[in-house]
Parts: C-alpha cells; sequence; structure tokens
C-alpha cells in the first residue's frame, strides 16, 4: 500500500512541475513576442539608423514617427499592438487547455504581461525597449476591451486638447486600473489577478514616462505632429 503511495505522490509531483514549467515556457514565449523591436527594426532596414539615438531616443512608435514620419510610425504602431495581441489570443487558451487549474482568464493575463514586460524590456537591445502603451493596448484589447475603450477614450480627449501624447498616455494608464475595478465590482474576487495586473502595468507605463514628466513640467516636451527627421 505503501509502495503504491510513493508511486502515486510522485506522478501527482512530476505532474505539478509539467504544469508549472508549461505555464513559464507560454509566459517567456509571450516574452519574445512582446521583446522584437519593430521601431528599432524599422529604422536600421530603412534608413540604416539606430532610432535610440534620435528624437526622445526611444524605440516606440511616437518616436519613430516623429524621426520617420507617419506611414512608417503607423506600420510600427499596428506590429506593437499586435504583439501584444497575440500571445493573448494564441497562447493563453492553449495553456489554459493544458493546465486546467489555469483559468482563461488567469492564463490571458499572464501571456498579457509577458508581451508587455517583453516591450519595456526587450532582451534584444539589452534590456531597454519601449514605454509600452501600444503593446499593453494590443494585451487590453484581448483581454478587457471594456476598460480599453474608457483609456483610449481618455488619450484621444487628452491628445486631442494639448497634444501631448505622453500626457494623454500616463492619464490613460492611471485610469485603467480604476475602470477595472469598477466593471469588475460585482466579482472583484475572481478578477484578483486582472486587478493587480491592471495596477502594476499601469505603475510601469507611468514610470515609464518619468522623463517626459520631467519634460512635461519644464515644458519643452514634443506635441504631436512635430517632426524630428533623423540626419
Amino acid at each position: 500500500m505503501s509502495y503504491l503511495c510513493i508511486i502515486g505522490c510522485n506522478k501527482t509531483g512530476v505532474m505539478m512541475v509539467t504544469k508549472v514549467l508549461l505555464v513559464v515556457a507560454f509566459f517567456l514565449a509571450s516574452y519574445l513576442v512582446g521583446a522584437l523591436p519593430f521601431g528599432y527594426l524599422a529604422a536600421k532596414l530603412l534608413k540604416g539608423i539606430d532610432i535610440r539615438q534620435f528624437g526622445s531616443q526611444n524605440v516606440g512608435a511616437t518616436n519613430v514617427a516623429r524621426v520617420m514620419g507617419k506611414p512608417v510610425g503607423s506600420v510600427v504602431l499596428i506590429l506593437d499592438v499586435a504583439k501584444g495581441l497575440a500571445p493573448v489570443l494564441v497562447f493563453a487558451p492553449v495553456a489554459a487547455r493544458l493546465v486546467p487549474e489555469f483559468s482563461l482568464l488567469n492564463a490571458k493575463v499572464l501571456c498579457g504581461l509577458g508581451a508587455i514586460l517583453g516591450h519595456v524590456f526587450t532582451v534584444f537591445l539589452r534590456f531597454r525597449g519601449g514605454k509600452g502603451v501600444a503593446t499593453t493596448c494590443g494585451v487590453l484589447l484581448g483581454l478587457d476591451w471594456k476598460a480599453l475603450l474608457v483609456s483610449l477614450a481618455v488619450w484621444l480627449l487628452l491628445v486631442g486638447i494639448w497634444r501631448y501624447v505622453s500626457l494623454g498616455s500616463i492619464l490613460a494608464a492611471a485610469v485603467f486600473p480604476v475602470t477595472v475595478i469598477v466593471l469588475h465590482w460585482g466579482n472583484l474576487k475572481s478578477a484578483g489577478f486582472l486587478i493587480f495586473f491592471a495596477v502594476g502595468i499601469a505603475s510601469l507605463v507611468i514610470a515609464r514616462h518619468r522623463g517626459n514628466i520631467k519634460r512635461l513640467l519644464a515644458g519643452t516636451e514634443s506635441k504631436l505632429g512635430e517632426h524630428r527627421p533623423a540626419a
């Protein structure tokens, strides 16, 4: 009897370890997708420059548009959004099926987090990536589109009035966790991981804009539409 118990316990332990490794694997796969530096690649391939040496020295779509023009910036924006959306729609459902104890919502949050961290701390650029706004939008599109719409409305309103993309992004990020809590008010317990994710991601996005905050306060921040061509 004790021998059978040991075998059963060993099998249970192996299964648990296997499931943990699967979850880690999907997180890392999401990270690698998010880490693809499309802004950097566009500047290198089209003009042979390092986008990190121009404009705000950021690899995100806003700086690409400022340095290389709106068409290129728009393409980079779409790709950055897509690399946030893809892990949520593709990897998360598979992870939830292979690890039933891990709900689909939690799998989406985990894969989305991996993609955002990949963009912000990309391994391909020595862990110095973009600010995560576009990729976060892609994640939210597949995770909680209602909360995304509220944040997007805030962003459009503020950018439309003051033409500061950074200001719109900062305040839209701040509004996001509040919106998530309101939308899931009747079911906060099951949405706990999502709320934790919302607060963490909002904090990360705002922290990544600390340079922009300094320039906004100093009155030196660039406005939407100001073009700074690469030399």
